[in-house]
Order: C-alpha cells, then sequence, then structure tokens
C-alpha cells in the first residue's frame, strides 16, 4: 500500500506560479513510476506529468509543456510539480499518483494509488 497526500494548491493570478508536493508513505517509493493528473469541474481527469522511478526521465502532456516541472526525491519520499506561467485553463483538482511498478507514462489504469487532491484556481 501507499499513501499519498498533496499539498500547496491555492488560488493564483495568471502568469504566477505554485509548487505542489506530494508526500508519500508505504511501501518502497522508489520501487514506483509517480505522476500528477487533474480534473477541471464537468471534465474528465487527465495527465499532467510523470517521473520515472529514478528521476531522470519525465513525460508531459502538451498542454503544460515548458511551463510545468516535474521532479522527486526519493529520499523524502515526495514528488513535485513546479507550475510556472499558468493560466485559468489550469486550474483543477490536481492528484498525485503512485504506479504499481516501474510505469511512468500517461495511463490512467496503470496508477493504483491516488491522494486526495488539491485545488488549483488561477484567476485572470
Amino acid at each position: 500500500q501507499v499513501q499519498l497526500v498533496e499539498s500547496g494548491g491555492g488560488l493564483v493570478q495568471a502568469g504566477g506560479s505554485l509548487r505542489l508536493t506530494c508526500a508519500a508513505s508505504g511501501r518502497t517509493f522508489s520501487s514506483n513510476g509517480m505522476a500528477w493528473f487533474r480534473q477541471a469541474p464537468g471534465k474528465e481527469r487527465e495527465f499532467v506529468a510523470a517521473i520515472s522511478r529514478s528521476g531522470i526521465s519525465t513525460d508531459y502532456a502538451d498542454s503544460v509543456k515548458g511551463r510545468f516541472t516535474i521532479s522527486r526525491d526519493n529520499a523524502k519520499s515526495t514528488v513535485y510539480l513546479q507550475m510556472n506561467s499558468l493560466k485559468p485553463l489550469d486550474t483543477a483538482v490536481y492528484y498525485c499518483a503512485a504506479a504499481g511498478s516501474a510505469y511512468f507514462g500517461g495511463s490512467y489504469s496503470q496508477y493504483n494509488y491516488w491522494g486526495q487532491g488539491t485545488q488549483v484556481t488561477v484567476s485572470s
């Protein structure tokens, strides 16, 4: 089992920045690929970014490339999402997810563990 707790969400103006944090506990953190997804009101949950077990490899949705950066600290069992140049369209609940394997990528079904989510609101 893996427990995930997100923090760092909030209200920010367009063009601003936020840093989300996901603290993990449970099974060995470094065994899991990790990702961030988001869900806006009335929309399906969508992939944002993913990172390999080692942190060397990453993957991003086209909509956030060049603006968001995912990283992880295996010593602290933590994954981060640095979000810059935020837009109103980035408004959503952001979820941290852990794969049950080394998988990292955009496939929702590959992630076995989910956090409770943190709200990000970007005002225009």
